[in-house]
């Protein structure tokens, strides 16, 4: 019980320093790891480890989204470090099934997955394979109703957090529901997408019936942060609308608009100010806490200039997700989204949008965004398409930025209208680990945005640049884009689950 009491007096401690940021500091799944939990009290701590098992894999998601999107690049293409050489190997659609950072990510995120999945079990929350549903079974430990519901209801977001972002990256993947030991849980193959979507639906419609619905300005300040009902919301009408069942994301993206509270802040800056965390935008975010607390964001170091000493951040930066060219020249230079996102050190660009001051290195405050207000709006433009209320959602965020407005005039085709809409994303989610993601859902939601054109014709415009300038034998343009295939649109299973399973084979994507 001494590890327990040390656990809950950090939350405690958590509590009392902001009432913010629902994390521990220690993987909460090592606590009783031979049986389940067996009180509300414990349950607590292990959801909460829960919210912290989120910020593993988004150390690596940015090079598995914002690097293979057409956002940033690798600094520096005449090194020859390891490190390097995978995140080009990403950012050139060419990683070996062996990649360290995909497995990684991988990783992790199954790993918190288990730790959803004991949060369940212990009370007795199971999904249901027949009728793609949760059912609430009878309790074997002592829990009220609304305490079990409030659980469910944050923890089967997790989980369908963690499976759509899979499901996006890899195809179909392993379905595991329940808590099993790693020789139980090689006994399962390959989930269809079908099966995968139907989970990932199940565990959000789960949220929005349990979670809690209270408008953003009457949530007590000891619930923000956590995840409820406009979250859950926002997050399957994006799951709609990647599966093209845009009627259902209208239905649930235009209930937000009128119901939530949410709304957009007045400046663009503000929406990721420190000092204005889990503002009246921010529907759902990742959450950090500086103060050597060992939750705090390495972003600020990961992302600021390499070899800028202590000019952009304490302790030095690493200069990853380079922000591209091609990305910089498409902000107008009035756009205050362009200083937000991105800044220089001399001659080096770089993430500006992580970044506070830090004592110690890779312990920023600054959280990160998944689900903001601003993206339901566009959401819903993308829903209802090619339209004048469609443009005018789309003002919504360019007047925010003191940008002209659209007019039906001047967008007065589909293709323009898409296009209008994909840059608007991209300048407005820059970073924020959307931008491949949209690129892949247009290929379904769209008509003449498609994620193969759009990287090959980045890779020309960079070509001379950046991708030309590796270290020989240096590929010629058609050889890198000749690796931009439908098949590579997905990242490869890792290797060292399929040569691990001594019960299935497990088969690998196509194309690796």
């Amino acid at each position: 019980m001494k590890l327990l009491s040390y656990f809950l007096t950090f939350c405690v401690l958590l509590a009392g320093l902001s009432c913010k940021k629902l994390i521990d500091v220690y993987p909460v799944s090592n606590l009783y790891d031979a049986a389940f939990y067996r009180n509300i009290e414990e349950v607590n701590v292990a959801l909460t480890g829960c919210y912290n098992g989120m910020q593993k894999p988004l150390y690596d998601e940015w090079s598995m989204t914002e690097l293979r999107s057409d956002n940033s690049i690798m600094g520096n293409p005449t090194s020859g470090s390891a490190d390097n050489k995978e995140l080009s190997d990403l950012d050139m659609f060419m990683p070996n099934t062996y990649h360290e950072g995909i497995y990684n990510y991988w990783l992790h995120t199954y790993y918190n997955i288990y730790n959803v999945n004991k949060v369940l079990k212990s009370i007795s929350v199971n999904y249901s394979v027949a009728d793609s549903s949760l059912s609430y079974d009878s309790l074997v430990i002592p829990i009220n109703q609304d305490d079990r519901y409030r659980v469910s209801a944050e923890a089967s977001f997790i989980r369908a957090y963690h499976y759509f972002n899979l499901i996006r990256l890899f195809g179909g993947v392993f379905l595991i529901d329940n808590p099993l030991s790693p020789e139980d849980s090689k006994k399962i193959n390959r989930s269809s997408a079908d099966e995968i979507y139907r989970f990932i639906i199940a565990d959000l419609k789960n949220t929005i019936s349990y979670g809690n619905s209270t408008s953003y300005g009457f949530i007590n300040i000891n619930d923000l942060g956590r995840v409820n009902t406009w979250a859950a919301k926002a997050l399957l009408a994006k799951v709609y609308l990647t599966l093209n069942r845009k009627n259902e994301a209208m239905l649930l993206l235009n209930d937000i608009i009128s119901n939530s509270g949410y709304s957009l802040q007045s400046t663009y800056s503000s929406v990721f100010s420190i000092i204005n965390e889990m503002n009246s935008e921010i529907l759902f975010s990742v959450r950090y806490r500086s103060g050597s607390l060992g939750i705090g964001s390495p972003f600020a170091n990961l992302f600021a200039a390499n070899g800028s000493g202590l000019a952009v951040v304490n302790g030095d930066g690493k200069g990853y997700n380079y922000p591209a060219t091609e990305l910089i020249n498409s902000y107008n230079s009035t756009d205050p989204r362009l200083a937000t996102n991105i800044s220089k050190y001399i001659s080096k660009w770089y993430v500006n949008k992580y970044i506070s001051n830090v004592a110690i290195a890779n312990d920023a405050e600054n959280d990160w965004p998944v689900i903001r207000y601003a993206d339901v709006l566009l959401m819903l433009a993308e829903a209802k398409g090619f339209s004048s209320s469609s443009i005018d959602l789309i003002n919504l965020i360019r007047a925010r930025s003191g940008q002209s407005l659209l007019t039906t005039s001047t967008i007065n085709s589909v293709a323009l209208f898409e296009n209008a809409l994909s840059n608007e994303r991209r300048l407005e989610f820059a970073f924020e680990n959307q931008r491949w993601f949209d690129l892949v859902r247009f290929n379904s939601t769209m008509t003449t945005i498609k994620a193969e054109d759009v990287m090959k014709n980045h890779i020309a415009l960079m070509y001379s640049s950046h991708y030309g300038k590796y270290p020989p034998p240096v590929l010629t343009l058609s050889q890198i884009q000749s690796y931009v295939t439908p098949e590579h649109l997905l990242l490869p299973i890792p290797q060292r689950e399929i040569d691990n399973n001594t019960f299935l084979t497990i088969p690998q994507n196509p194309g690796y």
